[in-house]
């Protein structure tokens, strides 16, 4: 049966039961596929449960409600009222160019948000356009925020990473159903989803679901057992309860969520005292807790672990600029420059100056942030996997005709071709520079989920060879950014600071 065949009603069996889908310009898309079940009632703080089957055709023409979240700044809104079934918070949606075909790459994608917002419903994550290359696309909903990532003392931990590792082990069982092939499978994310990309390559829950992985601007700090320990405490304290899960359970994820944005809108100081760490903009992800997460990823890397796994790896160069244009970042003065310095920079803040002498305080102030918290993890992440056998792939954006320069995020939208969907950080229309460049970026992703190979060398740390997507296009040559690469070099970049310590 073609695509065309089936028009607007294309039928296909799951483990579960049957499901109707969609044609949308020749791709048939199925939403809303639950993986697991609700994780509510009994399952609330538990790992995912394998979903319930059911009788009949199941409609899977629209997307599962979002995970309770926030509305953070700058954040895409999601939907919040006249959901069906709002608890059913784990599915996921599946664009395929031919379900029939059989055999076809498949892509799925981990959305980012800090761990506490996003949807794999999100226009900017339509995977039609990358459907058109001749791959399966699978975007998925996990449990973020407090529901998916608080470490409370009687539950299992990185719920939210489990959610994901489950959604995998669905693919596996079902995907060759809609075209893909389950021994072809490349994981893909940005930002904390690239995080959880990371932590996937190294938890034994995912060993197996996956034979390659793209880390798009990864977050790359797991939290550890203390400091994700303070703030539980600090949220259940605020709340008026117990950190423990009978307690915490009396109150609706809503809830949990108010009181999380009470806490987060508080001064930094008054979060919970040593435990205070430099990335403000984060209260969860992944933990280290030795069991669903043993090590460090970077570390865990670094000995060999996940090296079977084809990498793909890279970030922005402009990578803090979206965030000093918040409504809510505070002015950028020598003071705070200085400050930031002391706090994320484990040497004399004088060599950053000594480095960069032509920056003034505000383009310092992005340097170390960007260097901190995305550009140099990523470089230590990518000679990690090199280093122990992997075979390993980095880029680097460097386009930055848009509203924020080559800013975090502006990945996204070359990436899904999804330029209406990206508000400030692409323009709307684009320019025919970024057109090109996106259907570029479209055919490396495509080409390393099926064959490992994106078009560029493997990245080696005598060499250093590097894809650059710039304002004349891409081009392969040598990581550029070496001055801030020297400074960091001989610097351990591990779990989040408290901040004023160093290491």
């Amino acid at each position: 049966m073609s695509i065309e065949s089936m028009r607007v009603t294309p039928l296909r069996r799951t483990t579960e039961g049957m499901i109707r889908g969609t044609v949308v310009d020749g791709v048939a898309v199925f939403r809303g596929i639950p993986y697991a079940q609700p994780p509510v009632g009994r399952w609330r703080f538990a790992a995912p449960q394998h979903p319930l089957p059911w009788t009949g055709v199941r409609p899977a023409v629209r997307f599962g409600p979002p995970s309770p979240q926030p509305t953070l700044p700058g954040s895409p809104p999601v939907p919040t009222e006249g959901l069906e079934d709002p608890d059913q918070w784990l599915t996921l949606n599946i664009w395929t160019p031919d379900p029939e075909a059989g055999g076809l790459p498949v892509m799925v994608w981990i959305h980012g948000g800090a761990n506490q917002i996003g949807w794999s419903g999100l226009p900017l994550y339509d995977g039609s356009l990358l459907a058109g290359h001749g791959v399966v696309v699978v975007t998925v909903n996990y449990r973020l925020g407090f529901e998916g990532f608080a470490r409370i003392a009687d539950a299992i931990d990185n719920r939210g990473l489990l959610d994901q590792a489950a959604a995998l082990a669905w693919i596996q069982r079902n995907i060759a159903s809609f075209g893909g092939d389950p021994d072809n499978v490349t994981v893909f994310g940005q930002s904390s989803g690239g995080g959880s990309v990371l932590a996937l390559m190294t938890m034994p829950a995912a060993r197996g679901l996956f034979t390659r992985a793209i880390a798009q601007s990864p977050s790359a700090y797991p939290f550890g057992p203390e400091l994700a320990d303070a703030v539980c405490a600090r949220i259940a304290e605020t709340a008026g309860v117990e950190p423990t899960t009978n307690a915490l359970a009396r109150l609706t994820p809503r809830q949990l969520v108010e009181v999380t944005q009470v806490v987060q809108g508080a001064p930094p100081a008054d979060w919970w005292g040593s435990a205070r760490h430099f990335s403000w903009l984060l209260l969860f992800g992944p933990v280290v807790d030795g069991v669903v997460l043993p090590r460090a990823p970077r570390a865990a890397l670094a000995d060999g672990v996940g090296r079977e796994i084809d990498l793909l790896i890279g970030h922005t160069r402009d990578e803090w600029r979206i965030f000093g244009a918040l409504p809510t970042a505070p002015p950028v003065t020598p003071e705070l420059t200085e400050q930031v310095l002391r706090d994320l920079w484990p040497g004399d803040p004088e060599q950053y100056r000594a480095a960069f002498p032509d920056a003034d305080h505000r383009e310092l102030h992005e340097l170390v942030l960007g260097d901190r918290l995305f550009r140099m993890p990523t470089v230590h992440l990518a000679q990690a996997h090199s280093a122990a056998g992997g075979r390993t792939h980095l880029y680097e954006l460097r386009y930055d005709r848009t509203p924020v320069g080559a800013a975090h995020s502006a990945d996204l939208p070359l990436v899904f071709g999804s330029f209406a969907a990206a508000g400030s950080i692409h323009r709307d229309p684009p320019e025919a520079g970024a057109v090109a460049l996106a259907a570029d970026i479209r055919a490396s992703w495509t080409a390393f989920a099926r064959t490992g190979n994106p078009g560029w060398p493997v990245y080696r740390e005598h060499d250093q060879q590097v894809r650059l997507y710039d304002n004349d296009g891409a081009h392969t040559g040598t990581y550029p950014e070496t001055r801030s690469q020297s400074l960091w070099q001989r610097h351990a970049l591990g779990a989040p600071l408290p901040l004023g310590e160093n290491g």
